[in-house]
């Protein structure tokens, strides 16, 4: 498995913007695909955010994050990214990324190597 290590996290207001990063170790980081995910509160099932396909040219996202969150890697840094603009309280979440090699890419169970989480906290 890949390791991953989420950061970039932090306390912004309302319209405002982080970016997170995604650094990958262990395992050839071109060979998996990506996704973000969000978990709102402890207990809380851990919800889609978007997937960038390996090569980088494929994305997709949730409807409640599209044309504000876009995602990028890089291969040649083993990072992925997650821009985040106009944020909205209700993106207030700790964010993960997670890898995978196939399978339907909202899924949590189709990643099996996750990150430890980074908090996003969006005052109103």
């Amino acid at each position: 498995q890949v390791q991953l290590v989420e950061s970039g996290g932090g306390l912004v207001q309302a319209g405002g913007s982080l970016r997170l990063s995604c650094t990958a170790s262990g395992r050839t980081f071109s060979d998996y695909h990506m996704g973000w995910f969000r978990q709102q509160a402890p207990g809380k099932e851990r919800e889609f955010v978007g997937y960038i396909r390996q090569s980088g040219d494929v994305t997709y996202y949730a409807d409640s994050v599209k044309g504000r969150f876009t995602i990028s890697r890089d291969n040649a840094k083993n990072t992925m990214y997650l821009q985040m603009n106009s944020l909205k309280p209700e993106d207030t979440a700790v964010y993960y990324c997670a890898a995978h090699r196939g399978g339907p890419i909202s899924y949590s169970p189709t990643y099996d190597s996750w990150g430890q989480g980074t908090q996003v906290t969006v005052s109103s």
